[in-house]
């Protein structure tokens, strides 16, 4: 038999509407009232009626995460991350893996699970800044990533350019001089790949050390099999090359492993660097030295956001961009 309201009220020797108002989290409760039927609760396992409390609300308490790819172990870990945050603010989430594609994007927004929820974490792939009127009129929305700065939503991204010079920086740093880039975007400006390849350049000019395009290696998807791929066609052209920056950890990490099938030593032949500080980079042999982006701080800063605007939409405050930090996390890859 499901236990109800008025069981609850009953052991806590309470209202059954001072039981709906902790439940609900009203604020003008006791301490010692709000303790009493908290215990009541987790004492009969009552389990609140989240219909019901929609119907009453307008609001579900379940946010949407679009993400592109669950196999990039970086929105893997990013998903994780989100779910905690949201769990912290009493929020359920909804995770939607995007097909690809701008119009998929679009259409994404129109279909009927987001009905469902109070608002939604956006992470884009394809859309840019010339789609940006798009997004005007919906929902309370956050977007994720680096394709739409200035835009009519809040965005939370990572330092992209930042990060990436210091991580070039920091093989520099090693005497490496003939470092590639590997998981460029041919002609991608706006985007990680156009914003990563911009901060290893800046790092070479600041060294002194003249750009050169043959240690770029293009790439088109980011998973450990394209890094590896792309890592056996570049060893047959035959280019000199001492360090390795790889936009994200899954290609650093494929990479990594034709390297060493190929007879080159970690560091000692190539010192290698990935970017996001997934969790397989501290149990790689060797261990990949990283840019840690922060995943924790992404979410928790999104979800807050996101939150802000669900409980406030009338407001017109204006859309804010924001960077989280980042740090250099050296690991055997490129010991000293």
């Amino acid at each position: 038999m499901a236990i109800t309201l008025h069981d609850v009220a009953r052991l806590a020797g309470v209202s059954i509407k001072t039981v709906s108002n902790v439940i609900n989290d009203y604020p003008h409760i006791r301490p010692a009232t709000r303790t009493k039927v908290e215990a009541a609760i987790d004492e009969l396992g009552y389990q609140p009626n989240l219909s019901a409390r929609s119907l009453r609300s307008g609001r579900s308490g379940v946010i949407s995460l679009l993400i592109p790819d669950l196999r990039n172990a970086y929105f893997a870990e990013l998903a994780d991350a989100v779910m905690r945050a949201a769990r912290a603010k009493g929020l359920s989430v909804i995770i939607e893996q995007m097909p690809g594609g701008k119009k998929e994007e679009l259409e994404i927004l129109r279909g009927p699970r987001m009905q469902l929820v109070d608002g939604i974490l956006y992470s884009v792939l394809a859309l840019g800044e010339e789609d940006a009127h798009h997004l005007d009129g919906t929902m309370p929305m956050v977007l994720l990533g680096d394709r739409i700065f200035n835009g009519p939503k809040d965005h939370v991204t990572m330092q992209n350019i930042e990060g990436s010079r210091a991580a070039t920086d920091h093989l520099l740093s090693l005497g490496r001089r003939r470092i590639t880039a590997l998981g460029a975007h041919p002609g991608e400006v706006v985007g990680s790949a156009g914003l990563r390849l911009d901060g290893y350049r800046q790092a070479l000019a600041e060294h002194g050390v003249e750009y050169d395009p043959s240690l770029v290696i293009p790439v088109i998807s980011w998973h450990r099999q394209d890094g590896a791929e792309a890592m056996r066609a570049f060893l047959a052209e035959g280019v000199a090359f001492d360090g390795l920056v790889g936009f994200n950890d899954s290609m650093a990490l494929g990479a990594m492993r034709v390297m060493q099938e190929a007879g080159l030593q970690i560091p000692g032949d190539v010192a290698v660097i990935g970017f996001d500080d997934i969790d397989e980079t501290r149990y790689s042999i060797p261990s990949l030295s990283t840019i840690d982006p922060s995943k924790d701080q992404i979410a928790e800063t999104a979800v807050a956001l996101l939150l802000e605007r669900i409980e406030n939409p009338d407001s017109d405050a204006p859309a804010r961009d924001l960077a989280t930090e980042f740090r250099v996390v050296q690991r055997e890859s490129s010991a000293d």
